[in-house]
């Protein structure tokens, strides 16, 4: 055994190599669990006493000057890298670690979400639908008559030229499927992306999105409209927000109103967001006409119900102060990164 220790040392004593991989080989060919050194020691266990003692020292000798050759190699090899990269191009290793910044939802997506949560914990459900709609789902059901300025091509995106096709102008449509296919008592809203033939600007878009939600039972009131829009207000904007009903048409509520919320950055106070007033709209809502509810197969004299719709844009835009509406739809990440800590 002797013999071999002192030929493995000669080839240590020996060895030089430029190359790192070669390096790495022969510390893996002698020191690796199944190198020729590590052999060797399994074969140490089988000397006789006497002879352990000196064989022993011999093999630690051996194997300390294959692990100082290695590492003198290695060293040697990262500071020519060093010198011929550049300190400034070498990796610190001592700086923290890099931080990558995580992605997030869109504002939009965020503002959804928390909209369909606060109404999904009062036993609402949500229901979904196609984007392109029938003339009947998206306005004859709706009562909607046939001149209603809503038809014109100026406010609707007609598919093909064909007057009886169209992008859905609002997700009502989704309700009106939901009383085709469903009997009362329904209890359900309806978020979704809408199309509208404007032009864009600050203010308005040909795209935007809606949460619009719908309830239908025997002896639904006004009053139970209320008292659940003022919920959401409270949920959503903080327990000191008030809301206002004021007098309004739509063809398929009856009585119809639109909604105001007490401005949630002045508290009601007046400032340039709410133009000095203290009340920002946010929605509109009603009865549910009874021609409507006929039209779906509900009789109106046993049912009623109330309806209600909210763009999401709009309260997004009062969540976060964003005072241009192209901004939703630009993808700008210098906007986006602005919402990477909003859940």
């Amino acid at each position: 055994m002797t013999d071999k220790i002192n030929e493995l040392l000669k080839v240590v004593e020996q060895f030089q190599t430029d190359s790192w991989d070669e390096a790495e080989e022969f510390r893996i060919r002698l020191l690796s669990k199944k190198g020729q050194i590590s052999l060797l020691f399994n074969d140490f266990k089988s000397l006789p006493p006497d002879e352990k003692r000196e064989v022993g020292q011999q093999l630690n000798t051996l194997k300390e000057a294959a692990l100082q050759k290695v590492n003198q190699i290695k060293q040697r090899l990262e500071e020519e890298i060093i010198k011929s990269q550049g300190s400034d191009k070498y990796p610190d290793l001592s700086l923290p670690a890099e931080f990558h910044h995580t992605g997030s939802r869109h504002p939009i997506s965020i503002v959804r979400n928390q909209i369909n949560s606060i109404f999904e914990k009062i036993g609402f459900v949500i229901s979904e639908g196609p984007e392109i709609e029938d003339d009947w789902h998206n306005f004859s059901a709706l009562n909607f008559a046939d001149e209603h300025p809503a038809r014109d091509m100026q406010d609707t995106f007609f598919v093909e030229k064909n007057p009886d096709i169209a992008l859905r102008t609002h997700t009502s449509s989704v309700q009106v499927r939901v009383m085709k296919n469903q009997k009362p008592p329904i209890r359900t809203i309806s978020p979704g992306r809408v199309f509208r033939n404007e032009a864009i600007s600050a203010r308005a878009h040909c795209i935007f999105h809606q949460v619009e939600g719908l309830y239908i039972d025997k002896d639904v009131s006004f009053a139970d409209l209320k008292h659940v829009l003022n919920h959401f207000a409270q949920e959503f904007f903080g327990k000191e927000s008030r809301i206002r009903l004021r007098p309004s048409y739509f063809p398929f509520t009856e009585p119809s109103a639109e909604m105001d919320v007490s401005c949630p950055f002045c508290k009601g106070k007046g400032c340039n967001i709410c133009k000095g007033t203290g009340w920002v709209e946010i929605m509109g809502c009603g009865m549910v006409d009874p021609n409507v509810l006929e039209n779906c197969g509900i009789d109106s004299t046993v049912y009623s119900g109330y309806a209600f719709g909210m763009g999401i844009e709009r309260i997004t835009m009062l969540k976060y102060m964003v005072n241009d509406l192209r901004l939703y739809f630009e993808n700008d990440m210098r906007f986006l990164k602005q919402f990477s800590s909003a859940h």
